[in-house]
Order: C-alpha cells, then sequence, then structure tokens
C-alpha cells in the first residue's frame, strides 16, 4: 500500500484485483490548474475528455476527474491554503454565491 500526501488529504492506493475498468466508480482531484493539467496529461498520450470537464482513464481503469479549485465551492483554511501554495488562487464568481448560499463565506 502506497499514501500520497495532499496537504490536508491523503490518497491511499493499494494493489488491485485484476479485472475490467468499473465504468461508475471513480475519483475526483482538486487541482490548482486544470489547462496544465490537461496539457501535461495530452503530451503523455492520455486520452481526455472535451474542456471544460478533465476526466480520463488511469493505467489501472479507474475514472478520475480533475476539478479546479477556483471553481469548487469547498474551500480550504486560511493556513492549509498557505501551506499547500493554494492561498492566491480567487474562487469564481459561481463558487463564491455557492459559498455564499450555504452561507459559508462572505466574500
Amino acid at each position: 500500500m502506497a499514501f500520497v500526501d495532499m496537504g490536508d488529504q491523503f490518497l491511499a492506493l493499494a494493489r488491485g484485483r485484476s479485472q475490467p475498468p468499473d465504468h461508475d466508480r471513480h475519483f475526483g482531484l482538486v487541482v490548482d490548474d486544470k489547462a496544465a493539467l490537461r496539457a501535461e496529461l495530452e503530451a503523455a498520450g492520455v486520452r481526455v475528455t472535451p474542456a471544460p470537464n478533465l476526466s480520463f482513464r488511469d493505467p489501472w481503469g479507474n475514472h478520475v476527474q480533475a476539478v479546479d479549485y477556483r471553481e469548487i465551492q469547498f474551500t480550504k483554511a486560511p493556513e492549509i491554503a498557505e501551506a499547500m501554495g493554494v492561498d492566491g488562487l480567487e474562487k469564481t464568481d459561481r463558487a463564491k454565491a455557492e459559498l455564499r448560499e450555504k452561507g459559508l463565506t462572505r466574500i
């Protein structure tokens, strides 16, 4: 088993079974630059979904969905965002509106 440390989160990877891809199972990654990730994946020859979405299959057939931190309603505590290097990323107007509607921010 391997653990990938991602600031205040982690991803645990375990040796899988030998089976075909499961088209319903997936996980999401929040990234600070979705366009840069798309470029890197395409340069590596990975098939990705058309923009504005960004999904792909990993080598084991898992469906991976990448979303931009600026576009989602979830936010990090200031000290966590600073430690992760994402403290300068501004949320989109839509994400700010979702946060306000839930009473989670005044921005």
